[in-house]
């Protein structure tokens, strides 16, 4: 349970919110009597959610705690959103017990496709809730690997770190990069442990790599921030690039990951010689579009 309950902050809350109600778009009919404030009435309220008015009343005047059982019939009546719902459980101090949407696919907003397209010669790519690739730009295809020409499935930044020896090979700190991939991907997993996608990766994984078993099972967890990444790439040599990532606001669970290298250095110079073969190879995709990357 949330230890937070704050029934002044909820009561300011739901009388807030029913506030900017009409009766009109709660389905209620029109009152031939005036209103003196907007808004919806407590009774109608009481109505919507089918409870009693003495008991929502003594709730908006924060003399009572709301029930878990009261939240979902509230919620519904007061029109909330998702954010408002999540704020409602958390200032009730209720576990969030409703019943969870789970996504078809895992869409990158169009917004973030074109900030990968501008970002030119800085390597840049956007991971999914499992860590999946869903979306790159050409550089990061030209320094990590060719993603449009591998499978659907196989588009998963760990899968590719423990299982494809060339994506192996150019990580010149290995061990270090693939346990700190570990700790993300369990970071990432906390918003949907029950994912049969996810169990069936760690399951693989766990099989065929004993270092990733073994990491698993420390559940270290790494979130969104900076470091450092080497690499030895085939046609360009040694690169030492700042790796950048940002979750995603919008509560996808997606991740911005964006490698730079200090101006006028080699690995910058590095990142342009990529820049300028790219150029020459139009079939590096800026996104995926197979729909949910497994």
């Amino acid at each position: 349970m949330n230890p937070r309950s704050d029934t002044s902050e909820l009561s300011s809350f739901l009388r807030a919110r029913r506030g900017q109600l009409t009766a009109q778009e709660c389905g209620l009919p029109a009152s031939g009597s005036p209103r003196r404030v907007p808004g919806l009435r407590r009774e109608e309220v009481a109505l919507l959610a089918s409870i009693s008015v003495d008991y929502y009343t003594r709730l908006e005047q924060g003399r009572v705690q709301a029930s878990a059982s009261v939240l979902v019939p509230l919620a519904r009546a007061l029109r909330l959103d998702e954010d408002q719902q999540k704020y409602l459980y958390e200032l009730a101090g209720k576990a969030d017990a409703r019943p969870r949407r789970r996504k078809s696919g895992q869409q990158v907003r169009p917004a973030v496709e074109r900030l990968l397209e501008q970002l030119g010669q800085t390597p840049a790519l956007v991971l999914g809730k499992r860590l999946d690739v869903l979306a790159w730009n050409p550089a990061a295809a030209a320094l990590i690997t060719d993603f449009a020409g591998l499978p659907a499935a196989r588009r998963n930044y760990v899968r590719l770190m423990f299982t494809d020896p060339a994506f192996r090979a150019m990580h010149l700190d290995w061990t270090h990069d693939a346990r700190d991939t570990v700790a993300a991907l369990r970071m990432a997993a906390a918003t949907d442990p029950a994912d049969p996608e996810l169990a069936r990766l760690v399951g693989e994984l766990s099989v065929q790599d004993p270092d990733f078993r073994v990491w698993w099972a420390e559940q270290r967890v790494l979130g969104a921030g900076s470091g450092t990444k080497r690499y030895r790439h085939p046609l360009v040599g040694d690169l030492t690039l700042d790796c950048d990532t940002w979750d995603s606001p919008d509560g996808s669970g997606q991740r911005l990951m964006v490698l730079t290298a200090d101006p006028g250095g080699p690995s910058h110079d590095a990142l342009r010689i990529l820049a300028s073969w790219t150029a020459d190879h139009p079939g590096s995709r800026a996104a995926a579009t197979d729909g949910d990357s497994r």
